[in-house]
């Protein structure tokens, strides 16, 4: 099963795909979605949009994980936040999709043990399981995070 994580931000949306057999994962791409800030918002949201959709066509996943917003420092913030997480969601519905969304906490325990575990432990372990040679910046780690926390909750693991 190929699972593509996506973390929505407003400057940077991260993205990585794991290939997972229930027990073992690995590592197929990792990425970040950045489109510059000069450009007013609809033209960012499209180009996230167009980027995620190139990375949908390549890597063909089974299903998009996404992490849910959580919070944001004011209104417009969150509203922006928003916005990627719809043009995120609406590529998984142009593709066929299906999208499943966790909480931060829920990743971090999936990844981590713990739900209030920091970014470096996240990525510490996000490192480890899929054996990277170097740390993923943070947005890619995080969508790492989040496509692991999917196949260790909805893969089915065969019997030992």
């Amino acid at each position: 099963m190929i699972i593509l994580g996506v973390d929505p931000g407003s400057l940077r949306t991260g993205y990585g795909a794991i290939e997972t057999d229930g027990r073992r994962h690995r590592l197929l791409e990792m990425g970040i979605l950045a489109p510059s800030v000069r450009l007013e918002l609809p033209v960012r949201l499209h180009a996230i949009h167009a980027g995620l959709t190139k990375v949908i066509a390549r890597l063909r996943p089974d299903v998009l994980a996404v992490e849910d917003v959580f919070h944001a420092v004011n209104a417009r913030s969150a509203l922006v936040l928003g916005h990627v997480r719809g043009v995120v969601l609406l590529a998984g519905a142009d593709a066929g999709l299906p999208v499943s969304a966790f909480p931060p906490a829920t990743v971090k325990v999936q990844v981590t043990g713990f739900g209030r575990a920091e970014k470096s432990q996240v990525a510490l372990m996000v490192s480890r399981i899929l054996a990277l040679e170097e740390q993923a910046a943070g947005d890619a780690t995080d969508a790492l995070a989040v496509a692991l926390c999917h196949a260790h909750l909805h893969t089915a693991r065969p019997a030992s």
